[in-house]
Formats: structure tokens, sequence, C-alpha cells
């Protein structure tokens, strides 16, 4: 067995997830309950609509600033995609197929 697998017969591991799950779960929750006291106005919808856009921004900036000209040309790839044909799927198999071709012509990073 791997130590990954003996790791999950642990009490402490089980429990983690548990915990994590629970935060999870009261976050969520917690933000419909804060929103049902909020008026939409046409301002907030504005900023509802950007948010999607906003938190897929914050999650990809780290992995392009660090993550080289590989990763620079699968991300530019997906989005130019998604530009041109407004779907989701094709645009990241494009840049999974960008980076696997990157990475096969032999560029680094």
């Amino acid at each position: 067995m791997t130590e990954q697998m003996l790791a999950l017969g642990r009490t402490e591991v089980w429990i983690a997830i548990a915990v994590m799950t629970a935060v999870t779960v009261f976050s969520r929750l917690g933000g419909y309950w804060l929103m049902a006291y909020v008026p939409v106005t046409p301002r907030v919808r504005r900023m509802l609509d950007a948010l999607p856009g906003a938190i897929i921004i914050s999650a990809i900036a780290p992995v392009v600033l660090n993550g080289g000209p590989v990763v620079i040309l699968a991300i530019a790839a997906a989005i130019g995609v998604t530009l041109i044909k407004r779907n989701d799927f094709i645009a990241v198999m494009t840049g999974m197929g960008v980076a696997a071709l990157a990475r096969l012509a032999g560029i680094s990073g």
C-alpha cells in the first residue's frame, strides 16, 4: 500500500476532510443567506454577472505569472477559442492540446 492509501485510514484525515467539507458548505450557504438581505439593483446584477470572470482571472493570474511559455501559450489559445467559439469545453480542450503539443515540441516551462 502507498502512503496515501494508508493515510486515508487515519481518523484525523477523515476529521480534516469533514471539517473542510463543512466549511465549504457553510460558506456557500452563508453567501446565499447574506444575498437574501441585499436588494438586487441593476448595479448589483452587473457585479454578480461579472463575478465568474473575476474568479477565473484571479485563479489563472498566478499560474500565468509563474507558469512559463507553455502555460502562456495554452491559456492564450484557450482565451482565443473562447472569444471566437464561445464554448468553454472547446476552449479547455484547445488549451490542453496546445500545452501537450508545446511540450512535445520541446518547449519547457
